[in-house]
């Protein structure tokens, strides 16, 4: 197993060669919020988010913390990241945010326009 300056050294010129292969000492639970939180950042696609789940509950996460990791990452990719991820990483969990608010603006509307 390389070291760390190796590790770093061959990244720096390209070189990804045996890096995936190096990460025996992360746990599978880190590497999988590792990758979430980067997924998160950089505001992948649905089905990475699907995947990211999938791997992450594999190897023991729960939804509330798969979340926690979307709020964990929100100093670093901002708000509107955030914000945009939500509703997409929902879906990924099996639940409809953008439905969801949407029954509760209906409720809400039903109730104002009963007063």
């Amino acid at each position: 197993m390389a070291s760390y300056k190796q590790t770093l050294r061959r990244l720096a010129v390209g070189d990804d060669r045996g890096a995936l292969a190096d990460l025996k000492d992360l746990d599978c639970r880190t590497r999988a919020f590792a990758q979430l939180g980067a997924m998160f950042a950089i505001g992948a696609g649905a089905a990475s988010y699907r995947a990211g789940v999938e791997d992450a509950v594999a190897a023991g996460a729960t939804y509330d913390e798969i979340v926690d990791a979307l709020v964990a990452v929100m100093p670093i990719a901002g708000a509107a990241r955030v914000t945009a991820t939500a509703p997409q990483l929902g879906l990924a969990l099996g639940y409809d945010v953008d439905a969801a608010l949407e029954a509760l603006d209906d409720d809400h509307r039903h109730r104002a326009a009963g007063s």
